[in-house]
């Protein structure tokens, strides 16, 4: 089943283009890790999540140029809408990190409401990308129900590279290319808390980050 998933998402975001040029990287560099983990909530999906997410950053070279990813992939969970996957991708990350002993990443905020909020697992943050088939951008309508677990490290390379805004803004363009508009939960890190993205759901002002640590 792994290999089938690989071939899948290896299709997903070669084979279909996917506007997202670091995840063509990766992907075509063979620098992805794919997991399946059945369905959401079920026993034992969050502790093999954690051990697997813990392995990456173990076996993770801080000092490379190189990018990889991690996606979490649920492939028999049904998701109806996006209001639905909003709740149980929060409910999935408030699950992990319950069970993580190390305490959040320094370098970010744990509170979701702030602007420097980042995801924290093993004591690394990670941007988080939901994915799911019912998802109003085409860009996060991926195979199966999926979460891609980013390290924060690797944008701040990018920006040490001198290249980020480069980057940013090919991946923008080609979203717009995509489905004509620019995903509106886009920000920079620093202008609004990055929990409204990973979803991929759109939100207003007076949404409330449904994490519960």
């Amino acid at each position: 089943m792994k290999r089938n998933l690989e071939k899948i998402y290896d299709d997903w975001i070669l084979a279909e283009d996917h506007p997202c040029i670091m995840a063509q990287t990766v992907f075509s560099q063979k620098n992805i890790i794919i997991e399946n983990y059945k369905r959401f909530g079920i026993s034992g999906s969050t502790e093999k999540l954690l051990k697997d997410l813990e392995n990456y950053i173990e076996n993770y070279d801080f000092s490379s140029n190189e990018f990889q990813s991690f996606i979490a992939v649920f492939p028999e969970s049904e998701i109806h809408n996006e209001d639905e996957f909003e709740l149980v991708l929060w409910k999935q990350l408030s699950d992990l990190k319950k069970l993580d002993n190390r305490p959040w990443d320094p370098s970010v905020s744990r509170n979701p409401e702030d602007v420097n909020f980042s995801f924290s697992i093993a004591g690394r943050a990670f941007y988080v990308v939901g994915m799911h088939p019912e998802s109003s951008r085409i860009s996060r309508r991926s195979p199966y129900p999926s979460i891609a677990f980013n390290l924060h490290d690797q944008f701040e390379k990018l920006r040490e590279m001198g290249v980020y805004q480069n980057v940013r803004n090919k991946i923008r363009d080609r979203d717009m290319g995509l489905q004509g508009s620019i995903n509106p939960m886009l920000e920079d890190f620093g202008e609004n808390s990055e929990a409204r993205q990973y979803s991929g759901k759109s939100t207003d002002k007076d949404w409330t980050c449904p994490f519960h640590q």
